[in-house]
Formats: structure tokens, sequence, C-alpha cells
């Protein structure tokens, strides 16, 4: 199969006249564009752009379907919706609840990514978060990272991918210093933490943090003094890796331009953090693992209106939002919906446009709209 007549993003810019190979899933070869093809197995993209597939570490839902209904069929919907929005491999998301509702999840992604391709794991929020910070999440249901609760996600180790946690939390610098041990993402997030706490969570393995500037501790006075939080410490620390939901609802422009200036190209990773009202029409009612929530101006919210219900975005609207409200460049922009959520969770074999990269593509037109879906060379979604 050969992918031709577009025009190619990388991180470090945009190329024309070359095209795609692919063979048995991956890619085989980019090379100068050749006018002497048969029809047989050549794509004709009519100019448009081809980009790698984009990648969602924080995604809890789409059209009515949550994450935590631990079925396939909740599954396959999420994933079919956000194949719309140029993403290929994302993390299911699950919300503070129960451990063994959490442990659930777990076990239904185990036994059913292998049928839905776009699930390369679970991102496990809550409920090792501060109850000064819970947003949305239900404080019912927060605890403290105890061992035994640790032993339980870590049997899951192959499919847990990334947690969120608070860390100035009882307990927490030890779970994180398990966590990265077994190659678990470790993000700090839902989090009240002082810049000290932050620093020795770093120190144990913490590489990311969670939405940033949303449910996260900032500068403030302690005593007569004023002392960092988790958010100038991930600012300030050129190895954290800072997750945005770039819907225009959670995070200004003008914070996403400082965030930008700060990290630069490399440090941010565009997540949705999308839940059910996603694909949802205006004033679509639908429930957060048993809080009731409401689609609003593009946005999800809880019904009372006392706090944001996560986005209803996909990502291919956080990419445009960089380019159009913080003129950020096109391929920069790819790259934080690409490259760096790969790195971020040690996905080798996606997220470029590379030779022995899974080819795992999205095509995407002039006015920054997703046109067509593919994973391992093949279709999963069309406009």
């Amino acid at each position: 199969m050969i992918f031709t007549n577009a025009r190619l993003i990388f991180p470090d810019g945009i190329r024309d006249g070359l095209e795609v190979v692919v063979e048995e899933g991956r890619i085989a070869a980019i090379r100068e564009r050749s006018l002497a093809h048969q029809k047989h197995g050549v794509i004709d993209l009519n100019g448009n752009y081809l980009a790698p597939g984009f990648i969602d570490l924080h995604l809890h839902g789409a059209l009515g379907r949550d994450t935590m209904e631990a079925s396939a069929e909740a599954f396959r919907s999420i994933c079919d919706f956000h194949a719309s929005g140029g993403t290929t491999s994302l993390l299911l998301t699950t919300a503070t609840a129960p451990l063994n509702e959490i442990v659930k999840v777990l076990q239904a992604v185990r036994d059913f990514r292998s049928t839905i391709t776009p699930i390369v794991g679970v991102h496990v929020e809550g409920p090792f978060i501060s109850k000064a910070k819970p947003g949305a999440q239900r404080a019912e249901f927060i605890q403290h990272p105890s061992p035994s609760a640790v032993r339980q996600l870590i049997e899951h180790v192959d499919v847990l991918k990334r947690v969120t946690i608070a860390p100035e939390l009882p307990g927490a610098l030890e779970a994180i210093e398990v966590f990265h041990a077994h190659g678990i993402s470790v993000s700090g997030g839902h989090s009240d933490a002082w810049e000290e706490d932050a620093r020795a969570a770093f120190d144990r393995g913490m590489r990311s943090v969670t939405h940033t500037f949303n449910c996260m501790s900032s500068a403030r006075r302690r005593d007569i003094y004023r002392a960092a939080g988790l958010l100038e410490f991930a600012l300030s620390e050129p190895d954290i890796s800072c997750e945005l939901i770039a819907d225009g609802h959670h995070v200004s422009p003008t914070l996403m331009k400082m965030l930008y200036r700060a990290k630069g190209p490399q440090g941010i990773c565009l997540v949705t953090d999308a839940t059910a009202g996603a694909g949802l029409r205006e004033g679509s009612r639908f429930a957060l693992f048993g809080k009731d929530c409401i689609v609003e101006n593009g946005v999800c919210l809880l019904a009372d209106h006392s706090a944001l219900a996560g986005s209803a975005a996909r990502m291919i609207d956080l990419v445009r939002a960089m380019v159009r409200e913080v003129n950020v460049p096109w391929n920069e922009a790819v790259a934080m919906a690409t490259e760096n959520p790969a790195h971020a969770i040690g996905l080798e074999t996606k997220g470029r446009l590379a030779v022995g990269a899974d080819a795992d593509l999205v095509v995407l037109s002039p006015q920054m709209e997703a046109v067509q879906t593919f994973i391992a060379g093949r279709e999963i979604w069309s406009d």
C-alpha cells in the first residue's frame, strides 16, 4: 500500500514530494514520490496532510458510554467516536471509584484490547488523589495509596500504563517508586502538593502532571513566605511532561501560551479528558460514575455547574486550537498529539512517520479536519 500525493507532517516540519509505503501494518519506506504507480494499492490523498495517528493518554468516554462500564460495547463506542478525531491509540481512563471497580476495568481491558486495537492500556486517575482538589471526582471514594492497594493494581501491570497520584498523600512516594519500577508512567495530579512534595515525587519517578492548570496546587503563601506548588514545579522542571486539555474551556489561551513558552513543543502532551458527554447533543445529560453531568456550550459540566466534568473534544480539536489560538506551528501541535505522548508511556513503534513504525495514520485537510484514520494501514474511519 502506498500513500501518495500528501504533505507529510514530521516533528521538525512539513515536507512535500514524499510518499509512504506500508507493508504488513508498518511503514516500510518513506521515499520521493513516483509518478509511475499502478492503481492497485495506491491511495491518493489529494494534496491533504498525512500525520501519525493521534495518541490520547487521558480519555474517559464518548457517546454516553464510559470506561467504568468495563464492557466491550462501551470500549468500542468510545474508540469509534475518537477515531473521527484522528485518534489511533488511547488509554482508557478510570474515575475515582472503589478499587474493585477499577480492577474490573483493568481486567476488561486485558480481555478485550486484542480485538479493540486503539486501546493500548489504562490510565488510573484516582483514587489516590487529594480531597482538596477532587474536581468532578467522587470524594467519598478517595483513598491513600496503601501497599495493598498498590499491589492490586500492579497485578495488572500488562495493561496499567499510567497512574495519576497526589504526591503529598501518605504512602504516595513509596507508591510512586513501585509504579515507576514496574514501568508505569506516574503523573502528579488532583493535588495540593507543595514544591518539596513534587520534588520528592520526581526523585522517585514522577515524570508527568495531569491536565496542567486544572485541579493542581499553585504558588501561595506558607506562613509569611510564598512557595511554589505542583504547577510551578512542573513548569520549571525540564523533565516533566505536561498534559494539556486544549479544548478552549479548561485552559485559557493565555495560559496555554504560558505553558508553551515554559515547556516548548516537546514538553506538552495534548489530552482530551473526554467524558461520556463527548459526541452528545447540546443539553444532553450523562453520568460520570454516579455524578450527574450535562453538555453545555461545547464542554461537559457537573449538572449543578459547580465544576467541569471533562471535555467533549477530540484530539483534532485540540491540535487545531493550539495552531489557531496559541500560534503553534502545525508540526509542533501534531507532535504534542503523537510523538510526545508515545514517548511518555514508552510506545516505541507509534507516534511518528518513520521506517519501522506502525502505520497508524491520520489524513488532515488544510482546514485541520480529520479526513481518514488508519491503524496498521487499515482504514478505521473516513469522513
